[in-house]
This record gives structure tokens, C-alpha cells and sequence, in this order.
């Protein structure tokens, strides 16, 4: 039985009938572009082949039923009147949060059961929350014929988590999660939402990507992601422009020199300036065929998140340090930082040695051994019955 199925069947021995469908959306990864998508600049995630998948059914009569196969206890039960940003710190806030998002764009959204599981891990940095919120955004759009285009999906998605649950993402894991495409990575410009889908077959090529889950957990609504945002904010004012993206690459060092001795605020301003020429080469790189090359333009990107934005930790290092040593091609942290996964670029017929060696590197170390697993760029959101 496939997932579909068997989500469909736990939601009918839930609520005692079927769904009216099935839908699923993925988590990401994402390949080069590393906080900047809330300083309008550009990102290049993939989607994963995990999903969480939704079972869902019109109601009208103002009521939400949320279950998930993944959290304890049972159905939890909302008036879509009752609800109101910041009081659900639970799961639940995230599809509520799409629900409420919808209706507060005046959608007529009147009602949902829902019963959800998920394959993408949790606080490994892939977007587990994206795709939960998409899925639902997808289903509600098909059940109730809102007739909403993709990117649009994705702007009520972070709306949904910056404003009802309370966390200050930018706009690229629910864009990732809404439209990628298989075998693709997608270069996004996160200023204007205008996407290219860039062919990233690895496999044909003799490569894989490896993602190692640190199992070290993060949580974005902390504080030091909104440090980290505020800071660019500060940086693109006293620039005197309105995001970091607007700094041209050529210009860095004359803009750093202008920001005095405000020391963190430099940092911060040079990964963001930096990390965007990134992404471009990685763009250049990929459609002139050169996949391999892209191995140190993501070392380099590690180097700029450990050192100038200081989102890395020990674990993260220890992944690219050791990978490196093995043989990789190159890696990097992905995701916002403070635990989660690395990403890997390896030779296919590396990545047993490679691995072996991150796993020897972190037991040697007293880390949690990690969770190893190809990435496979995949499908973004679909209807999946």
C-alpha cells in the first residue's frame, strides 16, 4: 500500500469517511543561498523526495479537525473564528495558520478534516514545517477552487509562519516545497518571485548529493535568527538601501569600508553580498555543464556561514571538515544553521567512504552518530490519490 493509501485509510477510520483527496508536498534542501532570501536576494533549493502528505475534506460549518500519524494524542478541534496569531505553540499552529492566512486574504475557506504524516525530518533544516504548510495550502486551493497560482501558495505559507506562528522566515522553503521540479534545482529571486528551473540530474552525471542529519535540533523562532535578520536590516540601512541584495558584488569592500566599526554588522553584510555571487556562479557552473566545479563554491559558502554569519556549529564543521578529507567534491551546512544537516557533493563512487568517514569523525568526537541519505532532487507539491 502506498502512502496515499494508507494516509487516506487512517483519516477514515479517523473521522468515519473518506477524504475528498489526497495531497503531498516535500521538504527541501537547499543547494547554495544561505540566508538570503529575507534580504530580497537569491536562493537555489531542490525538493526532497520526503513529503508529508495530507488527507483532507471540506466542512462548512466553521470548524478545523487537525491529526497527525506523527504527534501524540488525538484530533484537535478549532472555530476557524477562533483563530488568532500567537496563541497555538503546538504543530497545530502551522496548518492553522495557512487556514487562517487563506481566510484572512478572503478566501472562503469554511472548514477542513485533516489527518497528515510526514516523512521530512524534523529540526534537521529541510523545511518539515514548508511542507505541512503547503500540503495544506494545496488541498484547501483544490477543495474550495480558489484558483491560486503556485507562488501565491507560498506567499500565504510564510505569511502563515512569520505572522501566526511567529517565525521570521523568508519566502524560499515554502517556494521550494510549492514548485520545484524533478530532477531540477530551483533559482529563485526572492525580490520578485521570479523562478528558473535549472536541470541538476546528478546521478546521470556520476555524482550524488548526500544530506547528514547532525541530529542536533534547531528552533527558528529563537532568538538568533531574528538577530541575524535584524543585523542585515541594520547593514541595508546605514548603506541606504532597501535590502542587502542591492549591494553589488564589485562594490563590497567600498560598502564595508563604510560601515565603520559596526565589526558584526560587516560580517553579516559580506555573507549576504557574497553568498548571492555564489548562488550566480553555482547557476553559471550548472548551465554550462561543469557540474563538479560547484564543489568549492559550496565549501566556501560553509566557510562564510561558520565564520562571517556564525550559524554553524561543531557538529555542522565536523560534517564538511571530514567529508573533505574523504574525497567530497565539496559541502556545506544547509538551512538556517544552529544544528541541522550538511550537505555533501560527492562521486558516486565515493559516498561509502565518505560517509564511513562522517560517521567515524562523529563517534570519535562523543557527537550523536548522524543520519546519512541521498538527496534526489524531486517533486514539489502535487495531489497524490
Amino acid at each position: 500500500m502506498g502512502a496515499a493509501q494508507q494516509v487516506a485509510g487512517a483519516f477514515e477510520e479517523l473521522y468515519g469517511t473518506a477524504p475528498d483527496g489526497v495531497w503531498a508536498a516535500p521538504g527541501r534542501v537547499n543547494l547554495i543561498g544561505e540566508h538570503t532570501d529575507y534580504n530580497d536576494g537569491f536562493v537555489m533549493p531542490f525538493a526532497l523526495p520526503h513529503v508529508a502528505t495530507a488527507a483532507v475534506a471540506r466542512r462548512t460549518d466553521g470548524v478545523l479537525r487537525l491529526h497527525s500519524s506523527d504527534v501524540e494524542g488525538g484530533v484537535v478541534e478549532f472555530s476557524l473564528d477562533a483563530l488568532e496569531p500567537g496563541t497555538d505553540h503546538e504543530w497545530t499552529a502551522y496548518p492553522a495558520g495557512v487556514v487562517w492566512a487563506l481566510r484572512e486574504a478572503g478566501h472562503p475557506v469554511t472548514g477542513a478534516d485533516v489527518h497528515l504524516a510526514s516523512t521530512v525530518p524534523t529540526g534537521a533544516g529541510l523545511s518539515s514545517s514548508a511542507a505541512l504548510e503547503v500540503v495544506i495550502a494545496l488541498a484547501l486551493d483544490d477543495l474550495f477552487e480558489l484558483g491560486l497560482q503556485r507562488w501565491q501558495l507560498a506567499r500565504l505559507c510564510q505569511r502563515a509562519e512569520n505572522v501566526y506562528v511567529g517565525a521570521p522566515t523568508g519566502i524560499m522553503d515554502q517556494t521550494a516545497s510549492a514548485c520545484c521540479e524533478q530532477g531540477h534545482a530551483l533559482f529563485l529571486d526572492t525580490r520578485d518571485l521570479s523562478q528558473k528551473q535549472i536541470p541538476f540530474d546528478l546521478a546521470a552525471e556520476g555524482m550524488r548529493l548526500l544530506v547528514v542529519d547532525t541530529q542536533v535540533k534547531h528552533a527558528h523562532s529563537g532568538g538568533e535568527y531574528g538577530k541575524r535578520r535584524a543585523g542585515c536590516e541594520k547593514g541595508a540601512a546605514l548603506l541606504g538601501v532597501d535590502a542587502l541584495r542591492d549591494i553589488p558584488y564589485d562594490e563590497l569592500d567600498s560598502a564595508l569600508d563604510r560601515l565603520g566599526d559596526e565589526a558584526e554588522v560587516r560580517r553579516l553584510v559580506r555573507h549576504v553580498v557574497t553568498e548571492d555571487h555564489r548562488v550566480e556562479r553555482v547557476v553559471a557552473l550548472l548551465e554550462a555543464g561543469d557540474t563538479r566545479a560547484i564543489g568549492p563554491v559550496l565549501t566556501e559558502g560553509h566557510a562564510s556561514l561558520r565564520d562571517d554569519f556564525q550559524v554553524s556549529c561543531p557538529e555542522l564543521d565536523l560534517v564538511v571538515e571530514a567529508a573533505n578529507v574523504a574525497g567530497a567534491l565539496g559541502a556545506r551546512m544547509t538551512g538556517g544553521g544552529f544544528g541541522g544537516s550538511a550537505i555533501v557533493l560527492a562521486e558516486a563512487a565515493d559516498v561509502d567512504t565518505i560517509a564511513k568517514a562522517v560517521e567515524e569523525a562523529f563517534a570519535a568526537a562523543g557527537f550523536k552518530a548522524p543520519r546519512v541519505f541521498e538527496a534526489v532532487p524531486s517533486a514539489g507539491a502535487r495531489r497524490a490519490d
